[in-house]
């Protein structure tokens, strides 16, 4: 991970001292880095004097940051004229503003901020920027803003902090030997109050019953592929419908199948209606699953990439298994 530089640090800074009011927001169908970080962000704000509004499209499905869901908003506060010319739009851990999904309000032509870590991450037209995909996690960055505007991490920033950043990083198993950077900036939020076993406790447990159901049903409706180096699975509506969508833990899935011996990528692929499918891609340290994902009009990081596109699963599953027998 790249340490951020003084001219980064000092463009974020800036943007703060030229705006009255912020709004700030991430990717829908959030996961822990992005409520972390815009929770970072909203902590910044406050050490600085600034008012905000904390906005999410949702849903919240996963039982990790469920409680987080009432600081979030999906509408907008109403904004004059006068108003929007003092508002800072802050975007997190995603920069393409379809991914925001459907909020209540106007966007266009806020002066809007990105912070994100993702290597597909383009940057839209006149926005101010700090991508960096060297980072494990938005979280990360958002750390090293903190660190570099306000100084001294508190307790409860460090917690939430280091949430994001465990989440992201799957408590530290997807960083290799040039992390060491990652390791120093999590010691200093455990430094000032993190604690990683209560963290670790908030991320995996409080699952459903009905979501070790589910893990079963997928797990026996996995197929091999690519001569046993891919593994694709599915879920139906069908599958929704009985085991329910709350809690699901897609994250142990990817963990077991890729676990599996010959196995370098796992395909999960969900009918969320009749004619729309999201799919989740997880590989090991060779396998560049953002390409695939791109190629579908998705995107993400290199090992760990998703999209959502029209489709049914009998047609996509196939369509899926072509690009990654290219790669693997």
């Amino acid at each position: 991970m790249k340490i951020l530089t003084e001219e980064q640090i000092l463009l974020f800074k800036t943007f703060i001292q030229e705006h009255d009011f912020f709004l700030i927001t991430g990717h829908k169908d959030p996961d822990g880095d992005v409520i972390s970080s815009c929770l970072g962000i909203a902590a910044i704000m406050e050490k600085s004097g600034k008012p905000y509004q904390l906005l999410s499209a949702g849903p919240f499905k996963r039982q990790e940051i469920r409680s987080k869901e009432p600081l979030f908003s999906q509408t907008m506060r109403f904004l004059s004229q006068d108003e929007r010319n003092r508002t800072g739009l802050i975007i997190a851990d995603c920069s393409e503003f379809s991914r925001l999904g459907e909020i209540e309000g106007d966007f266009k032509g806020l002066d809007t901020f990105i912070l994100d870590h993702h290597k597909t991450a383009g940057q839209p037209d006149g926005c101010k920027s700090i991508i960096d995909p060297s980072a494990p996690a938005t979280s990360c960055i958002i750390q090293m803003l903190y660190e570099g505007i306000i100084g001294r991490l508190d307790k409860a920033v460090a917690k939430e902090l280091f949430f994001g950043m465990s989440t992201d990083t799957g408590f530290f198993r997807f960083l290799t030997e040039d992390s060491a950077e990652v390791f120093r900036a999590s010691a200093r939020l455990v430094e000032a109050g993190a604690n990683p076993r209560a963290t670790y406790d908030e991320i995996t447990g409080g699952k459903p019953y009905l979501t070790r159901k589910l893990l079963g049903k997928l797990l026996e409706q996995a197929e091999v592929f690519c001569g046993g180096k891919l593994i694709v699975t599915y879920e139906t509506m069908e599958d929704t419908r009985k085991y329910g969508a709350e809690g699901r833990d897609s994250d142990m899935l990817y963990q077991l199948l890729l676990s599996t011996e010959g196995v370098e990528a796992v395909v999960f692929v969900r009918q969320e209606t009749d004619n729309t499918c999201t799919a989740g891609f997880r590989s090991k340290d060779r396998v560049d699953v953002s390409a695939v994902a791109a190629s579908f009009g998705g995107g993400g990081h290199k090992n760990a990439s998703g999209m959502s596109v029209e489709g049914k699963l009998n047609t996509l599953i196939p369509e899926i298994c072509k690009k990654f027998a290219r790669i693997l």
